[in-house]
């Protein structure tokens, strides 16, 4: 007799991926909306963005569309999905532009993808749009290739909650004649665009990322349950960017993540309140990436977090380079890094130099 399969009450969750505006995600998804309707299937539209488009507006047509909610703030009213309403109506599928928005303030929750867990929690399938630019591991190399800072982000762990990732490709020669032919933007905001984002050699990469990517989402290695990484984390600015590049390499290679600092004495309440906020502000960054936090006591910090390395079967250990001192050989953060890597023999030891802000 066959095992039986547990009732899932989770909707079911679907992400259109692209990796810039205009490439076609929000016209699939409609189109696929349309496509589910004609079927039976009980669809309507939680959040659309037109931008103008005529072509992706008419993709709407016969779908039901709940009526955005209007939210009051400093002085301006501001229209996001209303999520409550979407409950209410409880849909077979839902249908949701622009995934990594975030809410204006005053609304349940602040992020749209917060918005779409609780549709998912529900037992509401979710079809929504997002482009690659916005997955938070990215974020330092998106910056390097465009010279922009992406706020909005997701956490890696949604693409892995989805349940399929659809990829829109359109070569950058053909998403730049779209731009000019004002498909995409308004000619003056095309021009713009031009001008900063739309450029085709960043386009490139940014599609290369896109499609790396969803070909890793689909077709992941196979897992190296042997692996197990560590973050050095300290209170330095580039401690976001070296969790970032943990986590990324832990998903590529299915490992076991830990974020550890080691402050100079027990507990974080003898810090300095500036060192200690951002201290916390980066373990809570790197819990909400799904890493398992330490705070390890001990009196030599290099000791400490080698010792961990072993009792947790460690295999990588990423630190942070230290900032040029006058006296490399004398400073506190080279004495740490040097003595790390002497400890660890057997251990890869990673020294990850912080990225400037604009390297291209």
């Amino acid at each position: 007799m066959p095992p039986i399969e547990p009732i899932r009450t989770e909707g079911r969750l679907k992400i259109v991926l692209g990796y810039a505006a205009g490439v076609g995600k929000t016209f699939r998804m409609l189109d696929e909306g349309q496509r589910l309707a004609s079927a039976g299937h009980d669809v309507v539209i939680g959040y659309f963005e037109p931008h103008g488009r005529q072509d992706t507006i008419a993709r709407t047509e016969g779908l039901e569309t709940i009526p955005r909610r209007r939210i009051a703030y400093r002085e301006r009213t501001f229209e996001e999905m209303d999520t409550d309403a979407i409950l209410a109506r409880h849909p077979e599928i839902c249908l949701v532009d622009e995934f990594p928005h975030t809410n204006v303030p005053g609304s349940a929750r602040a992020k749209r993808w917060e918005d779409v867990m609780a549709l998912l929690a529900a037992g509401i399938d979710v079809l929504t749009t997002m482009n690659i630019q916005h997955l938070e591991s990215l974020n330092d190399q998106v910056r390097e290739i465009s010279g922009v800072q992406v706020r909005e982000t997701i956490p890696d762990w949604i693409l892995k909650r989805a349940d399929e990732i659809v990829l829109v490709d359109l070569t950058p020669g053909a998403l730049l004649n779209r731009l000019d032919r004002g498909v995409v933007y308004a000619p003056a905001k095309a021009q713009l665009a031009k001008e900063n984002f739309f450029k085709e050699p960043i386009l490139a990469a940014l599609r290369e990322m896109a499609l790396r990517q969803t070909a890793h989402e689909v077709d992941p290695r196979q897992s190296m349950d042997h692996e197990r990484i560590l973050i050095h984390v300290t209170h330095a600015p580039s401690a976001a960017g070296l969790i970032r590049r943990g986590r990324r390499v832990a998903d590529y290679l299915h490992a076991e993540c830990f974020a550890v600092c080691v402050p100079p004495e027990p507990g974080l309440n003898h810090l300095p309140a500036g060192e200690r906020e951002a201290l916390e502000r980066h373990l809570d960054f790197a819990r909400k990436l799904h890493i398992e936090t330490r705070i390890l006591d001990a009196g030599d910090p290099a000791d400490a977090l080698v010792a961990f390395a072993r009792t947790n079967a460690i295999t990588q250990i990423f630190l942070a380079k230290p900032k040029r001192p006058r006296f490399p050989p004398l400073s506190a953060g080279y004495q740490f890094v040097r003595k790390v890597i002497r400890l660890a023999l057997d251990i890869q030891v990673t020294v990850v130099a912080e990225r400037p802000p604009h390297a291209y």
